[in-house]
């Protein structure tokens, strides 16, 4: 059928000891320009990003940092919060979005992980007990 298309993004980290291949492929997109780079790549940054904290993969020595234009995003380093009060936590993570789950006063778990480099305004997920 005309104007079915399958968009594909392919991907994988880090780059000189891949830990992780992805291929992110959706099949007949509606209602949005129909590019793997616009469709499926945003889908496959959410999951290596996740994965970087599940494998544990460690920032490396002797990349290029990245210069910014003034269209884009900045990225800052997510702190650690866990120990923290949820007040606590609010305000050290001013420049992100927060998720919560979980009951309780103190923050027992976050994603990313401390330390971790995202975008402004991307989310920081806390896990709340006591």
């Amino acid at each position: 059928m005309v104007g079915n298309y399958i968009v594909s993004f392919m991907g994988f980290m880090p780059a000189n000891d891949p830990k992780i291949v992805l291929y992110v492929a959706i099949d007949n997109p509606k209602g949005i320009t129909q590019y793997g780079g616009t469709v499926a790549a945003p889908v496959a940054k959410k999951i290596l990003t996740d994965a970087i904290d599940i494998l544990d993969i460690k920032k490396q020595d002797g990349g290029i940092d990245r210069t910014y234009n003034y269209t884009d995003t900045k990225k800052y380093i997510v702190p650690n919060v866990i120990g923290k009060t949820k007040e606590e936590a609010i305000k050290l993570l001013d420049k992100f979005k927060i998720e919560y789950s979980g009951s309780g006063d103190h923050v027992v778990f976050q994603s990313p992980k401390a330390s971790s480099s995202i975008h402004e305004g991307d989310t920081v997920k806390l896990f709340l007990g006591n």
